[in-house]
């Protein structure tokens, strides 16, 4: 057991009514359907995951999907190893799902970002936008199956092309500006779009870089693996001559311009297909080798309906804004917004320029009602000391959404005293591979500080030991037991029987989802604690626990001794034949402050009593950089690796891959391997 997690956390906050909140009215509409009693979250839960066909249907009927022929059937007969379909006979269309609104005049889309001041668009405004695209990319032949792909930043046109793209049934994969060549090259050669819709220079940290360079290179690649157009878009001041030295390139406008007329007047062509059909083509992260190719059905709105109206309560009035790139799947999820008719705010740029009150003014500005995020930006404001409350009129702000990491429990007393006390604190998490939550959200259930409020309705999730039973109050492998609708309908260029998609899934634990991270389920709460990646799980002397754990205790008690930031991995070592393994801390140290033997004895003194003496690390080690990932995860795994002697070709997706060099040869760790 993980004595430092509390079984009986401190409770944050607490809904006053939920009477009200689309959670309860679908209870209280499932107990009169079936005449069943269900009292509470945790009961619906338990049937939504006892019946797993019945409550989807429920999902289907209560978000209202629009589509043109109802489904026969809601799952396939097979194993979850087979990968069955779901809503089997149905046809829809994403797109269309997206574009609904019932009050055009509505905004759909607010773009604003680093010295762009915000503009806006209208649900009627998008579907003319969204027409017309779709209408220039019909006719330079892009059909049903085709990918498009988008190396671009997080604007308007990023979501008019999303849209354009799947109203046809074609498939979107993007990724964004701050990704190196190779790392755009590692994924698009692999999926080898038709077309490919970019941008000509970016504003990032008070400087604009220009886009067109890396561009250039990708584009001579990609043209050999099938790409036919490039569409640039003028992101930054206007496109010059220089649009000529990319090879198939157009400007936005020029593409289509010509294909304007009559859009007002005339409907989209929406393509009905089934629930099944390709929507989206995410990547994993490829920090330690070639990404895999995730490819989502179009059916994952429904995933994304349920965790934005039943968990998070969202409504036509809300202003939802999510700070992501167009490369992680946060916007995917921001995206789905739409098809609740909500307005949503998209932002490219850095959050800290031109200082760190510029999201926190674009919230009282805008009236975002939801606000989403990543831990890291939340501790970052900690560390400028900036606090929102004491700056802004944040009246209308009602929820706060943390992922990409763990939320340290010194993170939630953060937000609840120095950004709003009365609002829900969504940490939630999910990840690229089912591009939606595992577990998150929830507005009619209390914050307990540190934890994820629930296991998300449908998802029959459980925490399994190295055995493969379900355990409660310990550290454990998150698995997912029954199968859910946005599981990936497979791996681009796996085999056809999908060898890769079950090696990388349902083969740890024959037949269910094995996700890869170690978490905590509070058998008293019913929250979740996730403790970092499974395949960085530390094991020394056979004793398994989460990374977390280590970082939980950093950040609490030795923040103030000038620890900035953190690594902990485990070293593969042999001795006298027999494989072992050790914990090595690294630490971060800022300017001025000293590394030294007390603060070592101090650290392991800390976690000994903390957490047990199986968990302090072996060797304590300072060092320059911690590796991270565009997106802002710590690179744990390349630097476990490394220091077990396994050289690591840095990938295009580390913010700071030059880090990686810190982590060779360092003499403390020369053992016999």
């Amino acid at each position: 057991m993980s004595t430092s997690i509390p079984l009986k956390p401190v409770e944050l906050w607490r809904p006053k009514d939920i009477s009200n909140t689309e959670i309860e009215n679908f209870r209280i509409k499932v107990n009169k359907k079936y005449n069943i009693n269900l009292e509470n979250y945790q009961q619906l839960w338990q049937w939504s995951v006892d019946n797993i066909q019945e409550f989807w249907a429920e999902v289907w009927d209560y978000t209202k999907l629009i589509y043109s022929v109802p489904y026969q059937q809601v799952l396939e007969d097979k194993p979850m190893d087979q990968i069955p379909a779901w809503f089997l006979g149905a046809k829809l269309n994403f797109a269309e799902n997206l574009l609904w609104c019932r009050d055009k005049n509505r905004v759909a889309l607010i773009s604003t970002g680093e010295k762009r001041s915000p503009t806006s668009i209208t649900y009627y405004e998008l579907y003319v936008l969204v027409n017309k695209l779709s209408r220039a990319l019909r006719k330079i032949g892009v059909c049903k199956g085709d990918r498009v792909g988008a190396y671009i930043s997080n604007c308007s046109e990023a979501i008019i092309a999303m849209l354009a793209t799947t109203s046809i049934g074609a498939i979107w994969s993007s990724t964004s500006t701050d990704f190196g060549v190779m790392g755009v090259l590692d994924r698009f050669c692999q999926i080898r779009p038709k077309i490919l819709f970019s941008v000509n220079s970016i504003i990032y940290n008070d400087k604009e870089h220009n886009h067109l360079d890396k561009l250039k290179i990708i584009v001579e690649k990609l043209k050999n693996e099938g790409l036919e157009k490039v569409v640039i878009i003028p992101f930054v001041g206007k496109i010059g001559e220089e649009i000529h030295d990319i090879p198939l390139a157009s400007s936005w406008d020029e593409f289509i311009i010509s294909q304007g007329e009559g859009a007002e007047e005339e409907k989209i062509q929406f393509e009905q297909l089934p629930f099944d059909h390709p929507v989206y083509i995410l990547f994993s992260s490829g920090t330690t080798g070639k990404p895999k190719c995730l490819v989502h059905r179009s059916g994952l709105l429904l995933q994304h309906k349920k965790e934005h109206i039943l968990h998070g309560n969202m409504k036509e009035d809300d202003v939802f804004f999510y700070y992501t790139t167009t490369g992680w799947m946060m916007w995917n999820w921001l995206v789905a917004g739409l098809s609740v008719g909500s307005s949503i705010v998209l932002y490219d740029g850095s959050p800290f320029k031109p200082s760190p009150s510029i999201l926190w003014e674009l919230t009282e500005k805008l009236g975002i009602t939801i606000f989403g995020t990543s831990a890291k930006y939340i501790q970052s404001l900690e560390d400028v000391e900036y606090k929102p409350k004491r700056h802004h009129n944040l009246n209308k702000l009602r929820m706060l959404l943390s992922t990409g990491s763990p939320l340290k429990p010194e993170s939630f007393d953060f937000v609840y005293k120095e950004i709003k006390d009365d609002l829900v604190l969504g940490s939630i998490t999910g990840g690229t591979d089912i591009c939606s939550l595992f577990a998150g959200h929830n507005v009619s259930l209390p914050v307990y500080r540190g934890e994820i409020q629930c296991i998300c309705l449908g998802m029959k999730v459980e925490a399994w030991n190295g055995q493969g039973n379900p355990v409660y109050g310990q550290s454990a492998d998150l698995v997912c037991t029954k199968p859910f609708p946005c599981m990936p309908i497979y791996f681009w260029n796996d085999t056809p029987s999908r060898d890769l998609y079950r090696s990388a899934y349902l083969s740890t634990y024959s037949g269910v989802w094995y996700h890869g991270d170690f978490i905590f389920i509070n058998p008293n709460t019913g929250g979740v604690i996730m403790l970092g990646r499974s395949d960085g799980t530390l094991n020394p002397g056979g004793v398994r626990f989460g990374s977390a754990e280590i970082y939980n205790i950093i950040d609490e008690y030795f923040r103030k001794d000038g620890i900035i930031d953190s690594l902990v991995v485990g070293q593969k070592t042999k001795m006298n034949n027999n494989e072992s393994e050790r914990v090595v801390l690294f630490l971060k140290m800022g300017y001025k402050h000293k590394y030294d033997k007390e603060l070592v004895e101090n650290i392991k003194k800390k976690i000994k009593e903390q957490l047990s003496p199986r968990h302090v690390p072996t060797f304590i080690l300072p060092i320059d950089d911690i590796p991270y990932t565009i997106n802002g995860k710590k690179v744990e795994l390349a630097v476990k690796r490394i220091i077990s002697g396994e050289p690591v070709i840095p990938s295009g997706t580390l913010a700071n891959p030059e880090s990686l060099k810190l982590y060779y040869n360092i003499p403390q760790l020369k053992l016999k391997l």
